[in-house]
């Protein structure tokens, strides 16, 4: 079975960054246009991107919307965007405007019922992001940890008909310390919703680690420093999501 990779590109500030374990005080800039950069990735061969607005995430509405309209006009192929999007009418504007699959974090776990009506309504275009910290789901940004464990929220959407769960492992995320196959495998199981894995791709192993995986119900990869530092090809990821 063939896996998506997904491209990141996260924006803060009208720039192109990276965090380490979602820590908005350490970004690394690696550029400062966003379109330019979807771009980049199309002529690689991507297919899909998947944008995050970080300041967004953290005011609870959308912030960098100047650069996701352009990254939306300029890539040729699907934006997956979250951070922010907590709303019908956020959700219903980024849809409007071209973007393919919005990605619901803070707001599927204070508002489930927000998710399950535009699931309902929109199907194939809503992604659960399930990002934990040690088991446990954090939000607004990752600043955040509830009493809620990972698994207990993905069954409250388990007939909700949401298109992914998106996990992310926060306190891997943009460390290089590889993906954690292992709970992403744990969450695929016990749900029957198709599974992205997020936070701390480190090389191609990671990529043919999850590939090999891919009928435990695991749709995708998203992968970000790793591309922006050079240690993963993305053409080669791409070949060996096809494979």
């Amino acid at each position: 079975m063939s896996i998506i990779i997904f491209p990141a590109i996260d924006l803060k500030a009208g720039q192109v960054v990276r965090l380490a374990e979602g820590d908005m005080a350490r970004a690394t800039v690696y550029g400062d246009d966003p379109a330019a950069q979807a771009t980049a990735f199309a002529e690689a061969g991507a297919e899909w991107v998947h944008v995050v607005d970080l300041d967004g995430a953290f005011a609870g509405a959308a912030v960098n919307a100047a650069a996701v309209e352009a990254i939306v006009r300029r890539f040729p192929g699907k934006v997956q965007l979250g951070g922010g999007i907590r709303d019908r009418a956020a959700i219903d504007r980024w849809l409007a405007l071209g973007v393919e699959r919005v990605v619901i974090g803070t707001a599927a776990l204070e508002d489930p019922e927000l998710v399950r009506t535009a699931a309902r309504d929109l199907p194939g275009r809503i992604v659960v992001a399930v990002d934990a910290r040690d088991g446990m789901v954090a939000t607004r940004g990752w600043a955040d940890v509830s009493d809620v464990a990972v698994a207990d929220m993905a069954g409250r959407f388990a007939d909700a008909g949401v298109a992914a769960l998106l996990f992310t492992d926060v306190g891997r995320d943009g460390m290089m310390k590889g993906c954690n196959i292992e709970a992403t495998i744990a969450l695929a199981e016990r749900t029957t919703i198709p599974v992205i894995a997020s936070g701390g791709v480190t090389d191609i192993g990671d990529i043919l680690a999850l590939a090999r995986v891919a009928s435990e119900g695991i749709e995708g990869v998203i992968t970000g420093r790793a591309l922006y530092d050079g240690r993963l090809d993305l053409r080669r990821a791409l070949e060996v999501g096809q494979a």
